[in-house]
């Protein structure tokens, strides 16, 4: 479709972590079914939209160049996203949620380049390029929302996930991906089904992850604005979906007014949804965020967000109130009995970072096993190594190349060569280093000299907890890659058939090839292919020189719609649009 490829200045900003999941768009896969299939739902949805979807809708998709007749190229959606500041990638299926969050921090929207299977056109549980281009870049053409949305993935690229969280990531992308595949028996669809069910009902407590999809799935997925009496459609989840964005507005399903409640609301990827939350403006999204980002460990830190990255088994950070910055999975902490941090642990390779960006000499390389220090104040007084000035350090005997012994406050007792510190941009120290070190508490030894040198980490406390690394430079990649593959399968012959009946349609109505006969179309696909109905309403739309064959072809679809009442509906929605058109 495109002769040429036209990258867009915010990709090339993407560190290599992210870039991991970018995969090329391959256009020329996309095969005329796919297309046709682009085409029903986008003029039907634009046709209804215009109606009850936010303003900014109709006005993005001409400002981000989404065509109704055609599935939209990266590189042109790349060209016009550029315009106003954002980017788009094609990715495979689902990603991992910090993941996902991040690519959104960085003003790129994430595009599941894959579409839908006919027999799928209403909804399907897997991203998809429909889903994505068509419901997420319009409305992001609204500067307060694409606002919202790049804060959104900053706050939201930070949170942490728990072991659950990491198990339904793996159910629902596995689910996403036997569905949509063509091969997949009805044992494997039950199964994946089942497995995802299986984690939704068990009781957890949510974590900030669970919590933050939530208000993204209200929000920018099935969101809502203007008033609860009549509201307008936002979110994407409502945008592309044919059947969601009509029953939505019913009284079947029950407007409240957006608040951040909505992060303890769960949903069930898999049926409608029930409730729908009503924001008056999208200026109030931003609001609830920030409310909600006052409640995670990010801001908070303490003894609670070390214990969420412990739970997590995830790379994390937890900063110091020195700014020292410590990157690694943690695995244990101490606390005294005010529930204060006075001793962390990490296992494997681990990296320290101020102002994130990795101290030198202090990345996993030096810490390839786990990294552990005490914290607090020292007994006796009343003042932090970190605030001692160089005269107090010196009255303390805390000398570079002097022998030194101290006791903490929790007890912990550390005894050792003092070799050198390091300090921040302020010059307070944040760490220092030991060497012929001994760390004790109570009847335990923490560090013993045959491990090696001991970094002490300076810090009364924990002022921020969050997951992935501080320089994200540190890690090969700190994130989580699926190992559940999308399936590519081979068209069967059958299936090829149709594909180039499809194919001299579009030839046909675009104008590029007029010599096909429609009759004869029309007879192979009633003979061989007696269950196909979108392209009947393609050949039906096309023969308007010939009144006979539109006669015969709606005769075939009013057969079709009672042989198949489950598409009778898309069957007269679809002949609506044609009439509707006329």
């Amino acid at each position: 479709m495109n002769s040429f490829i036209e990258t867009n200045p915010l990709l090339d900003r993407l560190p290599p972590h992210l870039q991991q999941y970018i995969k090329p768009q391959n256009y020329d896969e996309y095969t005329a079914i796919n297309q046709a299939v682009w085409r029903y739902v986008m003029r039907k949805n634009v046709s209804y939209l215009s109606s009850v979807a936010h303003e900014s809708y109709l006005e993005g998709l001409k400002k981000t160049g989404i065509s109704i007749n055609d599935i939209p190229s990266m590189y042109g959606m790349n060209r016009i996203l550029k315009e106003i500041g954002w980017a788009a990638v094609a990715v495979d299926g689902f990603i991992p949620p910090n993941a996902f969050m991040e690519f959104q921090a960085y003003k790129v929207l994430v595009i599941a380049s894959d579409i839908r299977q006919l027999e799928h056109i209403m909804y399907t549980p897997a991203p998809d390029i429909i889903h994505e281009a068509a419901g997420h870049a319009p409305i992001i053409a609204n500067p307060d929302y694409a606002e919202y949305l790049r804060r959104f993935g900053e706050i939201g690229a930070k949170a942490i996930l728990s072991s659950h969280d990491n198990d339904m990531y793996e159910a629902v992308r596995k689910l996403s991906i036997v569905k949509e595949a063509p091969g997949s028996t009805d044992a494997e669809i039950a199964s994946a089904e089942a497995r995802v069910n299986e984690l939704q009902e068990k009781k957890v407590e949510l974590s900030e992850m669970a919590m933050i999809r939530n208000l993204h799935w209200w929000t920018v997925e099935y969101g809502l604005i203007g008033s609860v009496e009549k509201p307008k459609i936002y979110g994407a989840g409502l945008l592309s979906s044919i059947g969601e964005s009509k029953w939505c507005m019913t009284d079947h399903v029950k407007k409240l007014p957006y608040s951040i409640d909505a992060a303890y609301q769960e949903f069930d990827i898999t049926q409608p949804q029930p409730q729908l939350y009503v924001t008056p403006d999208f200026s109030y999204l931003m609001q609830v965020l920030e409310q909600f980002a006052n409640t995670m460990a990010l801001r908070k830190g303490g003894f609670r967000g070390l214990r969420k990255l412990i739970e997590s088994k995830r790379i994390g950070t937890i900063e110091l109130s020195t700014g020292l910055q410590v990157s690694g999975v943690f695995t244990e902490m101490i606390t005294n009995e005010d529930n204060e941090v006075v001793f962390f642990r990490t296992e494997g390779p681990t990296a320290l970072s101020n102002r994130e960006k990795e101290l030198i000499g202090h990345g996993i390389a030096a810490h390839p096993h786990g990294f552990s220090s005490p914290l607090g104040k020292l007994k006796g007084i009343n003042l932090a190594i970190e605030d001692m000035s160089p005269i107090d350090l010196k009255a303390y005997n805390f000398y570079d190349g002097e022998r030194i012994s101290f006791e903490y406050e929790s007890g912990i007792k550390v005894e050792g060569l003092n070799v050198t510190g390091i300090r921040n941009i302020f010059g307070k120290l944040i760490l220092i280093q030991f060497t012929d070190c001994t760390v004790t508490y109570k009847d335990r030894v923490l560090f013993k000299p045959e491990y090696g040198t001991f970094d002490l980490a300076l810090g009364k406390n924990i002022v921020s907890a969050y997951a992935g690394a501080a320089d994200y430079n540190s890690f090969d990649s700190q994130h989580f890659k699926s190992n559940t593959l999308t399936v590519k399968t081979s068209s069967s012959d059958e299936d090829k058939a149709l594909e180039v009946l499809y194919a001299k349609v579009r030839s046909y109505r675009t104008g590029t090839d007029r010599s096909v006969s429609l009759s004869t179309i029309f007879d192979k696909l009633t003979a061989n292919h007696a269950n196909d109905w979108l392209l009947l309403i393609e050949l039906y739309e096309v023969a308007t020189n010939d009144s006979s064959l539109q006669e015969t072809i709606v005769e075939r679809l009013q057969s079709l719609q009672n042989e198949r009442p489950e598409i009778a509906h898309l069957i007269a929605d679809g002949i609506e649009l044609i009439h509707n058109q006329a």
